[in-house]
């Protein structure tokens, strides 16, 4: 019985472990999944006038498209990177 007991508490503690190991690797592969930020997937030709505090750059990888990433304050704003207004706000950023 004694014998019975402790085979018993043993496979309870095994396979508590095995639980919190799976546990903790889902959250892991989760985290690493929320690492990547949505992405343009299609630009507006409308001014930006707030300021800018960063621009980013997107290349084209569907569903993403090509696109000049106006961060403000307000948020982000995704631009067509052809319009001549746009590659003169990035030059004056740069």
């Amino acid at each position: 019985f004694h014998n019975l007991l402790l085979y018993l508490s043993l496979k309870v503690g095994v396979n508590l472990m095995n639980s919190q190991f799976t546990q903790f690797f889902c959250l892991t592969v989760a985290e690493d999944q929320k690492v990547r930020k949505p992405c343009c997937t299609k630009v507006s030709t409308a001014n930006v006038t707030d300021p800018i505090i960063n621009i980013r750059l997107q290349r084209k990888s569907l569903p993403c498209v090509k696109a000049v990433i106006f961060e403000t304050e307000q948020g982000e704003f995704c631009r067509d990177p052809k319009l001549r207004w746009v590659k003169e706000k990035v030059k004056h950023f740069l």
